[in-house]
This record gives C-alpha cells, sequence and structure tokens, in this order.
C-alpha cells in the first residue's frame, strides 16, 4: 500500500468532518465515563456513539472489548486518546479484579483502533505485520488529524506500534478456545477473534451496524468475501467495530448490502461518465435509512473510491497489433 497516499486520505476524511481549531488549555480533566457492557462469559464491551468524530463525544464511536480469561485478560483496540486508553486499562482493572493483560489487540491500522496503545505494556500489545506497517509509516499523520478533530482529549497521545506480529491460528487461554482469522476488506490487513467458547465474535471494522461503513482504504471485493468468511462461524454474538452488539447475522447483512450496493452505484456511475460533484447527488435507497451518517459516508466513499474506478473506465482498451 501507499503509505503517503493512505495518509493523505485520512487527511481528506478529516477535513471533510469538519475542520477544528486548538482549544486553550483545559483544566477540567475529561471523562470518557466508561462502561463495561457484559455480552457472555467474562466477555465485556465498551460501546461507542454512531456518531462521528467530534469534541462532544471524544472520539468515542469505536467498540473496545476484553476477555476475561483464568490466565489474564485479552483486550480488542485501545481506542481513540491516550486518555481514553488510561480509563479504558482502569475500567478493566476493575471489572477483572486486577488480573493481568495478557495480550492487547489491535485489529487494524485506524488510530480510533490504536491511539490509547500508551496505557498497555509494550510486551502485550499484537497486531498483523501489515497493520504495524501502516502504523508504522502514517501514524504521525493519522495523530495529528486526531488532534485537529478532538482537541484536547488528544492531550499526550502518541503512536505507540506493536512489535508482536499476530498470525492467524487457534489457541486455548485460560478456557477460551480463540480463533484468530486475519482478514482484508476494510484496510489490507483486518483482524477478527471468535470465542469459541463463548460463541462471541469479535468482528472490528469489517462489520458495522446501524451505521455506515467507513472507506479511507477499503477494498470491496476482499470486503464481502470477509463477510462470508465470518457467517460460515457458528457465533451466538458479534461485537462490531462500529454500532450495536447483536445477536445474529443481521450486521453482517447489513454491511454487506451496503458495499454491494456501493460498489454497484459507483461502477455504473464511472460507466456514464459521471464527474463526482454528479456522483455525490445520486439518491441513496430507503433500505439504508436505519444507517447513520449515510450521505456523509457515501461522499467520503465517492472521494476515497471513484477516482479509480473513473480512471479505469477512461483507459483505452488494448488493442491486438497484427
Amino acid at each position: 500500500m501507499n503509505w503517503r497516499a493512505a495518509s493523505a486520505g485520512l487527511a481528506l476524511l478529516a477535513v471533510t468532518v469538519g475542520r477544528v481549531h486548538a482549544e486553550p488549555p483545559d483544566p477540567v480533566r475529561r471523562d470518557y465515563h466508561l462502561t463495561a457492557r457484559q455480552i457472555a462469559d467474562g466477555s465485556y464491551v465498551v460501546e461507542g456513539s454512531t456518531e462521528d468524530f467530534s469534541r462532544a463525544n471524544g472520539g468515542l464511536m469505536v467498540n473496545s472489548a476484553f476477555i476475561v480469561t483464568d490466565e489474564g485478560v485479552i483486550v480488542l483496540d485501545t481506542g481513540p486518546s491516550r486518555l481514553f486508553g488510561e480509563q479504558f486499562r482502569a475500567l478493566i482493572d476493575r471489572t477483572s479484579g486486577g488480573k493481568p493483560i495478557v495480550q492487547v489487540i489491535n485489529s487494524h491500522l485506524h488510530p480510533d483502533h490504536f491511539l490509547g496503545n500508551q496505557a498497555f505494556a509494550p510486551e502485550t500489545l499484537s497486531a498483523t505485520s501489515e497493520t504495524i506497517a501502516g502504523m508504522s509509516a502514517a501514524g504521525e499523520d493519522f495523530t495529528t488529524n486526531m488532534y485537529r478533530l478532538l482537541g484536547n482529549w488528544m492531550l499526550d497521545t502518541e503512536p505507540v506500534v506493536p512489535k508482536t506480529v499476530l498470525q492467524a491460528h487457534t489457541a486455548v487461554v485460560g478456557g477460551h478456545r480463540l480463533h484468530y482469522l486475519t482478514l482484508a476488506g476494510h484496510s489490507d490487513s483486518d483482524v477478527a477473534l471468535f470465542d469459541e467458547t463463548t460463541g462471541v465474535l469479535y468482528a472490528a471494522d469489517l462489520v458495522f451496524h446501524d451505521r455506515t461503513p467507513t472507506t479511507p482504504h477499503a477494498d470491496i471485493a476482499p470486503w464481502l468475501a470477509a463477510l462470508a468468511a465470518l457467517e460460515a462461524l457458528k457465533f451466538k454474538v458479534v461485537v462490531p467495530g462500529h454500532g450495536p452488539v447483536a445477536q445474529d447475522a443481521g450486521p453482517l447483512h447489513q454491511t454487506a448490502d451496503w458495499l454491494r450496493w456501493l460498489d454497484g452505484t459507483l461502477r455504473q456511475a464511472a460507466r456514464q461518465g459521471l464527474s463526482e460533484a454528479e456522483v455525490f447527488r445520486l439518491p441513496i435507497p430507503e433500505r439504508f435509512s436505519a444507517l447513520s451518517l449515510t450521505r456523509a459516508e457515501f461522499e467520503r466513499s465517492v472521494v476515497h473510491l471513484y477516482p479509480a474506478l473513473l480512471r479505469g473506465q477512461l483507459q483505452p482498451s488494448a488493442t491486438k497489433v497484427e
């Protein structure tokens, strides 16, 4: 992946969300007021909102989770800031009775999923090699953009990149049989975790629920393949990267439906040679009205995905010379 282009893409995403300006020093310590919702035996989720990044929510629009096992705690995604990470770590300690944290998984490279890493011991942090490379190349730019969006919520936040490489495997940890799945589509490397013991699928940003999927680094074909692979699992509960926890495959179907419509719409627009401005104004089907931020995310997806599709239509076909 071209990480310079990727960083520029996230910068554009930040500008699209809205420009923000530096805040004066904040004398009041901000508080995310985190609560842990138990969804299965030893399984907890901190649910973010389905809103966009804002100073009102401090970037808490992502789901983070943890599993309390007999051997210690496994953490999935550390959130958007150092402050979130610290408050999340304190919540984990209270909930688990102070059990040690044995592993922290960063599911992919997007900053709302790993900028809380400072709160956790470096030796516990893990991610795939592709995600580690992406964080290393673009982490500073990602962090700068988050400062622009969230202001003082980001104080003292620095990107901390895992050193432990995570690969697909199955392991039994403290009585939980865990399947670590390395997939792709939302980014070039997306980790999902299936706890076979409890039936909980932690899908990260491969699955959105009642929230329009984001696409700054998306490739829709492998994303749809990843969703099909996840649906084949015998899960009882699914934790999406964004949106409410569910007890069925509805969020997977909802995400796939949006991606198929988005891909088909953009490809048809490219065949017609529509400009980006014209694509922005295309109607969105009523069946997506339950999703938050549909128009805003559709317009961002046009910026992210449409230029390449349009170029593909405009390039002359190769002809054979006799």
